[in-house]
């Protein structure tokens, strides 16, 4: 409000500070319409971003609002409005509502305060997206084509089935994919009801899920428990996590599904410990043995089960074909989505660059942690978000060569952003520096872009997750970001080749 005013400008709040609630945000959809329809709809409109948001308590408001809109967020890891910031942009991208987009630390400086100025004055907001490329029809390695249409014509005539336990999880309107566009990628959902999971649940036998938890030590993997169920991680939180990975993993048998997500913070946080623990063991190749109940087979037997956090369904999409191509490549096929958090500018241990803070809440498989299981704790979620507990799965995320990637929804097609970074290794009290301005129940992960900034990726990035997946080393990751990109384009998903370190002729 105050870099407005500078610049001679009024600014009014489109809804007051609820002195009983004693907060300003708006909190459900049905509050939303009511501001919207005392808000001018050609005035210029600015959605101001301090932590996480509901895309769909605004997104009927500026669906039919005629003024100029620009989306603010600030530049922290403690209020996190920069992941709401990047979820809502996906989200009015899907939807087809123009908008501008800014972020700043305080504000102040040159880069926010000069582009405030131009949307103030009715100018467009300019930032420089350069480091995204168009693919093309550009001619890719000879191997990435011949594996990418092999893959691409399996795909499509053998048909891949998306288990999707209740959409729109937390308002992500972005992450939802129209069943016709899914359709046309080989790739058809199976909607599935978190209580049906919940009572599958019910049906597995205590010792089953001890089972479960006695292999996880048995591996190293450490619990982080206490006595009080409101705000410790407790045995019996544990013992309801490991009941709902073997009932997942039997439900989406049942189905045939390859690959399913489960919605995470609605509905089950009031019946049962959180999904976190069992999302990252079911991204695991390595993980417990479940049996069917009747038949006594093992389920999915020496294959992860690729699980889409928070029902991303572009990320699911992502992590079905990521873990089957990088199969057929030979390099570990784990892979995760991660939030795009935060990050800042690090000096020391040789490097020197703009490191960003990628965290998920427990959908990291250990086999890209430090250590893997051995380097793995499970910690209590914070209780404002779960009352009913659970662990999550953390650790840091061991150094090496990665491939990011990110499938969005624009003019009513997929697109995908694809490029390569790598994650570092930091001193261990920078590690625990980040880990408690954000959240240090959650897997961390240090990521470089090659050949992205800050600014320039905060611009072009349609979504508040980054799907990453590791390569032995940087050949390898070439072949794979290439055998990725021709995959994609196979399928009829336009694609961006973003950053550098890519190894192809852009």
């Amino acid at each position: 409000m105050a870099a407005v005013r500078r610049f001679g400008r009024e600014i009014k709040r489109g809804h007051p500070v609820d002195p009983v609630k004693k907060h300003g945000f708006i909190d459900s959809q049905k509050y939303g319409m009511k501001v919207f329809r005392e808000i001018p709809p050609d005035a210029p409109l600015m959605v101001v971003e301090a932590v996480w948001q509901y895309s769909h308590h605004i997104l009927h408001g500026l669906y039919s609002h005629r003024g100029p809109i620009l989306t603010v967020a600030n530049w922290s890891g403690q209020w996190p409005g920069l992941v709401g910031l990047l979820n809502l942009n996906g989200s009015l991208t899907k939807a087809g509502v123009k908008y501008s987009t800014l972020w700043s630390e305080n504000f102040t400086d040159d880069y926010f305060l000069t582009r405030l100025e131009k949307w103030l004055n009715g100018q467009p907001v300019e930032h420089d997206t350069s480091h995204a490329r168009p693919l093309g029809n550009i001619r890719l390695p000879d191997r990435a084509e011949r594996i990418a249409e092999e893959f691409a014509q399996q795909l499509l005539r053998d048909k891949a089935i998306m288990g999707v336990f209740d959409e729109g999880c937390m308002g992500m309107y972005n992450a939802i994919i129209p069943d016709e566009l899914l359709h046309k990628v080989g790739v058809f959902k199976e909607r599935l009801s978190q209580s049906t999971l919940y009572a599958e649940m019910l049906r597995v036998p205590d010792e089953e899920a001890w089972q479960v938890r006695r292999w996880l030590e048995a591996k190293g993997m450490k619990f982080k428990t206490g006595p009080n169920h409101e705000t410790d991680l407790t045995d019996e939180q544990i013992l309801g996590q490991c009941k709902m990975y073997i009932a997942a993993l039997r439900i989406a048998d049942e189905f045939g599904c390859d690959v399913i997500g489960i919605q995470y913070q609605q509905g089950l946080k009031d019946l049962a410990p959180a999904s976190d623990l069992v999302e990252g063991l079911l991204n695991n190749v390595d993980r417990p043995p479940v049996r069917h109940p009747q038949e006594g087979r093992i389920l999915y037997e020496g294959e992860a089960l690729p699980h889409f956090n928070e029902v991303d369904e572009c990320a699911g999409l992502d992590a079905l074909i990521t873990y089957r191509l990088w199969r057929r490549l030979g390099f570990d096929p784990e892979t995760t989505l991660h939030d795009v958090r935060y990050g800042e500018h690090y000096s020391g241990n040789g490097i020197d660059d703009f490191v960003w803070v990628f965290e998920i809440s427990g959908a990291v498989p250990p086999n890209h942690l430090e250590g893997g299981y051995a380097g793995a704790v499970s910690e209590r979620q914070p209780p404002m978000y779960f009352p009913a507990g659970g662990g999550t799965i953390k650790g840091v995320s061991k150094p090496g060569e990665i491939v990011w990637s990110r499938i969005y929804i624009e003019n009513n097609e997929l697109h995908a952003d694809i490029g390569r970074a790598k994650a570092v290794k930091l001193p261990p009290e920078e590690t625990e520096r980040r880990w408690q301005i954000t959240t240090p129940q959650w897997p961390i992960m240090h990521a470089v872009l090659y050949g992205i900034t800050r600014d320039q990726m905060m611009a072009k990035h349609k979504a508040n997750h980054i799907q990453v997946a590791y390569a032995p080393d940087a050949e390898a990751a070439k072949l794979a970001l290439a055998t990725k990109a021709a995959t994609f384009r196979n399928l009829g998903i336009k694609v961006n080749i973003c950053g550098t370190e890519h190894g192809l002729p852009l």
